[in-house]
């Protein structure tokens, strides 16, 4: 049996290593798409007991933490200086810190900034753990009444003109549904070029989902086009259903 001090010894020797190897986590939690209420209670879990949240919008965030009595520190992650901002989050973790990463609203990463956070930690080893949640493109989905065994994600619509016009073009193609996330502005101009190249192509604007304007039309392009006209609403999930679906 070893001498009492050189267990000790070595005691301390795997506890230095222990410290020395320790590694955060990085956890990409879905937050809800509108309804405060929609976030799960693992995600609302972990946003109360990681060290730090990475957001999109921090401003937006903070009112959902205030929403659930959450007072994590929020930090801002993109859309600017992103590569310095995940040198530091990267550090953090890598001295033991677990940070959250949410988007402004729904899933990380989709259509988001998040990319270059979660690539790095997985390059230095660093654990990245999902807690999925909503995502405005499969609620619409999910009430759009097309099959959707398999879908083309075009995300955010463009702005420009020429750009706009060969996306809805190449959707009209797929024989699957097509989603995109849309302003007022660009999914109106989409409609515009639904209706021009496919008039009868069925349609489904999801607009404001999970809020109280919540608002769905479903019908041709042409009839949802007419009645989108000159309804404002802040979030427009576009779905086009694909070639064999009219």
């Amino acid at each position: 049996m070893p001498p009492k001090q050189s267990q000790e010894n070595a005691g301390q020797s795997m506890a230095s290593a222990t410290s020395s190897d320790e590694r955060g986590a990085v956890y990409v939690v879905a937050v809800p798409i509108g309804h405060a209420d929609d976030l799960t209670l693992r995600a609302l879990a972990i946003l109360k007991s990681v060290d730090l949240i990475a957001s999109e919008d921090p401003m937006l965030t903070q009112q959902l933490l205030v929403h659930h009595r959450i007072s994590t520190t929020v930090t801002s992650y993109g859309p600017v200086n992103v590569k310095e901002k995940v040198a530091v989050l990267l550090q953090r973790v890598r001295q033991g810190a677990r940070i959250a990463l949410v988007a402004d609203r729904g899933s990380p990463l989709i259509v988001d900034p998040g990319a270059r956070l979660v690539a790095g930690a997985h390059a230095l080893g660093i654990p990245v753990i999902p807690l999925p949640g909503p995502s405005a493109g499969i609620a619409a989905l999910t009430v759009a009444g097309f099959p959707c065994e398999s879908f083309h994600f075009l995300g955010q619509l463009p702005s420009t003109g020429l750009h706009l016009s060969r996306s809805v073009t190449a959707a009209l193609k797929k024989e699957v549904p097509t989603v995109a996330y849309g302003t007022q502005m660009t999914a109106t101009r989409a409609l515009s070029t639904l209706v021009r190249l496919a008039p009868r192509r069925l349609v489904v604007a999801a607009c404001n989902l999970t809020k109280p304007n919540e608002v769905i039309f479903r019908g041709t392009a042409r009839q949802v086009s007419r009645r989108l006209c000159g309804v404002q609403r802040e979030d427009i999930t576009i779905v086009v259903s694909g070639r064999k679906q009219r």
